[in-house]
């Protein structure tokens, strides 16, 4: 079972790849629909598995209190720029200004979390005391992925 670092990197590396294929599409094609919603289910999935496993262990350190609100509130931003282009038309130019703001964005926050607050936490947290949250975050990304849709509408309820 990987740890939670390296199921975390593993997603990463998979949003990156994502991130460069919609960059490569054109309009409302094809390839970038199934490219988007693909990023757009593992990413928002990530980010609640991620919150709810990782940042709940980070927020128990007090070093950690202040990483995990910075990137709560930095998945919030790159969230509220998901549900705009989810909702724009993606064959104009305005959907690839906001998509360029997103991958800058979230880009980021990737390298910020693998290079800073990951290197912090193995300095803070020991290795036993996160063991299996690696698993942990994959069972809860899975469970949330079925809930995406869920909170979609309930947010847009609110």
């Amino acid at each position: 079972m990987p740890s939670i670092y390296d199921a975390i990197k593993d997603d990463h590396d998979k949003h990156r790849k994502l991130l460069d294929q919609i960059a490569e599409t054109s309009g409302d094609s094809k390839e970038r629909r199934e490219a988007w919603d693909s990023f757009y289910h593992d990413v928002k999935s990530h980010a609640a598995a991620e919150e709810e496993t990782f940042y709940s262990k980070l927020i128990s350190k007090t070093w950690g209190q202040d990483a995990a609100r910075h990137s709560v509130h930095e998945h919030q931003q790159l969230d509220d720029i998901m549900e705009e282009l989810h909702e724009m038309d993606m064959s104009s130019s305005g959907w690839l200004t906001r998509f360029k703001t997103l991958k800058h964005d979230y880009e980021h926050h990737m390298e910020e979390e693998e290079k800073d607050v990951f290197k912090r936490a193995q300095e803070v947290i020991d290795a036993s005391e996160i063991e299996g949250y690696g698993a942990r975050f994959e069972a809860r990304k899975k469970e949330e992925r079925g809930l995406i849709d869920k909170k979609r509408k309930d947010s847009l309820e609110d």
